[in-house]
């Protein structure tokens, strides 16, 4: 089953499916996945603003990387996903954080959509100039280990958070 999706960036146009993938994503009562979708969009306009400062480089929090957000949609514009890529890696995102964060809204899951928007999102971070990509997952995510391993991820060694979570780590050639 072959989807047409692209990323595009965060825009006011899509704010009404913008509001339906977050509202479905609180409601799950799941962690949302990238961070940046954990922010509200009560204030759209605020809240696309931040997202360019966060590409730019602009009033980003001590220690913080520049990051892009990109929405994965389908040919309805129906935002299926979204993804984070940061544009270096600090310590703590070395770990346990990698470049590329994504996540696919409940109702779309299993329909071979993360694989898609992990291969899309691996194009973008090489035009944003990374050479190797970090990307991981907790160990018992099975859907992302298998995402990342179909998008040519070589075993790193695992991180174990402090609550003994253990965070899988994986380098893509770009």
């Amino acid at each position: 089953m072959e989807h047409e999706v692209t990323l595009v960036k965060p825009t006011l146009d899509l704010q009404k499916e913008y509001i339906s993938f977050y509202n479905e994503w609180v409601e799950s009562g799941e962690n949302m996945v990238p961070w940046v979708i954990s922010k509200d969009p009560t204030d759209f306009e605020a809240m696309i603003q931040f997202l360019r400062d966060n590409e730019d480089g602009v009033n980003l929090p001590e220690g913080w990387v520049p990051d892009s957000t990109f929405w994965l949609i389908n040919e309805e514009k129906r935002i299926i996903g979204a993804v984070n890529i940061r544009h270096g890696l600090t310590a703590f995102l070395l770990n346990s954080g990698g470049h590329i964060g994504y996540g696919i809204r409940p109702s779309e899951r299993r329909k071979g959509y993360a694989t898609k928007l992990l291969a899309l999102s691996l194009e973008k971070a090489k035009e944003l100039g990374i050479k190797k990509a970090l990307v991981v997952c907790d160990e018992d995510n099975l859907g992302s280990l298998k995402t990342i391993i179909k998008n040519g991820g070589t075993p790193d060694s695992d991180f174990i958070e402090e609550d003994g979570n253990v965070v899988k780590r994986f380098w893509i050639d770009l």
